[in-house]
């Protein structure tokens, strides 16, 4: 028997989003992505997802899952976001989820950002790079997912794993570096094909 994965949707337009709510997704996409992760790390490392809310708009303003060394005093050492229309609707809320994704290169966290959003066409990604002083692409697409790792050779450094998402297409594997070292590979494809399932998608 054929098993057939699925590809990515489009969340944020008709006809799926006269059906069904693109936070509830989300959240479910988090929460797998941790039951995942929670499976390959070491026993002294956990992942935790937080996710939060504007209450006066009831927007998400974060979906994020947290990678922690519990010997360290649940200390961060990894990041996962994935973007919601509120972190791309207007400047000051771009403005704050790069500076956010900055912080947490400048300590040294490993970072990936997923970005599905298709109701906003701003690049995080890009804003991201020209703030850490780092080359972007030209015309790099809205939707992706990209892997970051800090790294300190003459002078810190960024290296990044990109990939371009399409709708109708499967999502990619990307590497997961943590501070403390160690890398971990985050199916992007498998976990969202669990939650839409779950989703009755």
């Amino acid at each position: 028997m054929t098993v057939i994965a699925m590809t990515l949707l489009d969340h944020f337009r008709s006809p799926l989003s006269d059906r069904r709510h693109w936070h509830s997704f989300h959240n479910a996409w988090a929460t797998y992505l941790v039951e995942t992760l929670n499976q390959l790390l070491p026993q002294e490392y956990f992942a935790e997802s937080n996710v939060k809310f504007d209450l006066k708009s009831v927007m998400v303003e974060q979906v994020e899952v947290g990678i922690f060394s519990s010997e360290q005093s649940t200390k961060l050492i990894g990041a996962i976001e994935i973007v919601s229309p509120a972190n791309k609707d207007r400047p000051s809320q771009r403005d704050v989820f790069v500076t956010k994704c900055q912080s947490y290169l400048e300590q040294g966290v490993g970072l990936i950002v997923i970005d599905v959003v298709t109701a906003r066409k701003r690049s995080l990604h890009t804003q991201l790079m020209e703030q850490i002083g780092s080359k972007a692409q030209p015309n790099d697409p809205s939707l992706y997912a990209a892997a970051y790792r800090s790294i300190v050779l003459e002078r810190p450094q960024v290296e990044v794993w990109f990939e371009q998402l399409e709708l109708g297409r499967s999502l990619p594997t990307l590497p997961l570096w943590l501070k403390e070292g160690g890398c971990f590979p985050v199916d992007l494809a498998q976990t969202y094909d669990r939650t839409c399932k779950a989703q009755r998608l």
